[in-house]
């Protein structure tokens, strides 16, 4: 029987200095490869058995081993969850991975479209507006805290006429509305415009969306003093 040596990165895909990254955030390496970029498992192994400087990489946190690290973690952060290019930049600098190395990886991703701010925007006003209903100055908040450039911004929540952002608001206050029965009327107004403002919409709207509401209702508002 032939006794199978088992060489650390010949058959994980990972050398001793990016095992514990691949591990810690599941990134994948490619089939085939060890734990730089163009290195076959074969060869990794051949350097190793002759004893030359390759088998200490991971000790001495050479380029390439850095690159695989970064490499890992960014395929584990996206995992199920797109992100921006800031938010992973911010990841592996937390994780002392060096700038050269993360900005060789970032700009690669945005290659082959694994990192694509403008995508994020889109995807993030579509969902937040329509599932949380926010409005715009709530959503560009968002995306400036999350490191996308101001024109992408500008991009993704023009998207949001002002038509769709005052129906939006009026739905808000519609599922709100019975909840604020038997309070006061300057309170219910209050509430009611005060949830709106918190979401992103404009002072203006949101009373007017709110006033109109209740109006609806056949309550006299006049002469009630605005809550802003």
């Amino acid at each position: 029987m032939t006794r199978r040596t088992e060489w650390p990165g010949a058959d994980t895909g990972a050398d001793p200095g990016s095992e514990s990254a691949a591990e810690s955030f599941g990134g994948p390496t490619e089939p085939g490869r060890g734990a730089g970029f163009g290195e076959g498992a074969g060869r990794r192994s051949r350097s190793r058995s002759s004893g030359s400087p390759s088998s200490s990489r991971a000790e001495k946190g050479e380029p390439r081993d850095l690159v695989e690290q970064a490499r890992n973690i960014c395929l584990r952060l996206l995992t199920g969850t797109p992100r921006t290019r800031k938010q992973l930049a911010d990841a592996l600098r937390k994780r002392e991975i060096p700038d050269e190395a993360a900005e060789e990886v970032l700009s690669r991703f945005e290659d082959v479209g694994l990192i694509n701010d403008a995508a994020f925007a889109d995807a993030w006003v579509e969902s937040r507006h329509h599932g949380r209903g926010l409005a715009r100055r709530a959503l560009v908040r968002e995306l400036r805290t999350k490191g996308v450039d101001s024109a992408l911004i500008d991009e993704a929540v023009g998207q949001l006429d002002p038509e769709q952002e005052e129906e939006t608001a009026r739905e808000l206050v519609a599922r709100k509305l019975r909840s604020t029965r038997g309070l006061d009327r300057d309170k219910r107004l209050r509430r009611l415009a005060g949830m709106l403002a918190r979401k992103g919409y404009g002072e203006g709207m949101a009373l007017r969306v709110v006033r109109q509401a209740i109006e609806a209702e056949g309550e006299d508002l006049d002469g009630l003093d605005e809550p802003f």
